[in-house]
């Protein structure tokens, strides 16, 4: 299998220790648009730095060997660990709890019931025991038996008072600045870009513009299922409690073909979950392909973690072939 342009091993993206400024931070996307010269300021000179610049080039230069049309600029990044942080719980899930702690007056059966019960008394060991499995009540509670606009509201509400337990920053604040000018850096020549989650693709699509520039439509997430119903004689879309497609591992090359419709020639990710996703994208022919994983290794400036952590694992990816050039 021969891998054009994929940055792996020797040459793996460190974004806490690969960038100037602090790592988990909220820059609004304008601010990024100021840049003039360096078009990755936040970027420490190196091997990263110059392999994305020297890919955008290529691709982008039409006289070129390696020109890809703008057609084909296909670029999709992981969210959670990739675009922002995800420690010290998928910040999804956290959302998914508080709401569980707002929604308990109305469900005084949950004293007594588990995982709320435990949820409710703060123990949070006993209720993430069960592991995704033992999640599934608390997503079913928050996240279905609604409309998709109350849930819509909902997910702002959440994003405009709650905090990061650590930090105390809005969750939405907690965005890496370094990709976000790599997000811009490629649309500015071309490319398109798209957010392919394990996330719910409902939960994203509320603040993602703000937050990335990425419209709601170019966002590919794991969704449940829904219904169309008529409500007070007004048509709705009512969340249902049943998953409909689980967008992560092996999901995210299916979720990219059935959403986008294009292989991506760039990917970006953070985890055994993007592995697919990475390797889907750089095994292709015909043009050049870019991979990128994420290490963080900075616990100063935000968390440091790879192949034991419960959250964003980074453990399988270590064995892709180092890059080599088509």
């Amino acid at each position: 299998m021969k891998y054009q342009s994929l940055i792996a091993l020797s040459c793996i993206l460190f974004i806490c220790l690969g960038c100037k400024n602090e790592s988990a931070q909220m820059n609004p996307v304008l601010e990024v648009e100021s840049v003039q010269t360096d078009p990755l300021p936040s970027w420490n000179e190196g091997n990263s730095k110059e392999a994305i610049l020297a890919f955008v080039t290529k691709t982008t230069t039409e006289d070129g060997p390696d020109f890809i049309p703008e057609a084909d600029r296909i670029a999709t990044f992981d969210n959670d660990g990739t675009l922002w942080s995800e420690q010290p719980m998928y910040f999804q899930l956290a959302f998914a709890i508080d709401q569980v702690n707002v929604m308990s007056t109305e469900h005084p059966e949950w004293k007594t019931q588990q995982p709320f019960k435990a949820l409710l008394e703060g123990d949070m060991k006993t209720a993430l025991a069960g592991g995704a499995e033992g999640l599934l009540p608390i997503l079913a509670a928050t996240h279905t038996g609604m409309t998709t606009d109350a849930f819509e509201k909902t997910v702002k509400d959440w994003m405009a008072t709650a905090t990061h337990p650590v930090t105390k920053k809005h969750y939405n604040e907690m965005i890496y600045q370094p990709m976000l000018e790599l997000l811009h850096y490629l649309r500015a020549h071309g490319y398109k870009t798209f957010i392919v989650s394990g996330g719910g693709i409902d939960f994203m699509r509320p603040w993602i513009e703000q937050a990335y520039g990425i419209p709601p439509h170019q966002v590919v997430g794991s969704t449940g299922k829904m219904k169309y119903e008529m409500v007070d004689g007004k048509p709705v879309l009512m969340k249902l409690a049943e998953l409909n497609f689980n967008n992560d591992e092996d999901g995210k090359p299916i979720g990219i073909h059935q959403f986008i419709g294009k292989r991506p020639v760039f990917a970006a990710g953070n985890s055994d979950g993007d592995y697919q996703m990475i390797e889907w994208t750089t095994s292709a022919s015909g043009y050049p392909r870019f991979g990128m994983f994420v290490h963080h290794t900075d616990a100063e400036r935000e968390y440091a973690y790879d192949r034991d952590s419960h959250i964003g694992k980074l453990n399988k990816d270590w064995m892709m072939p180092p890059k080599t050039i088509g």
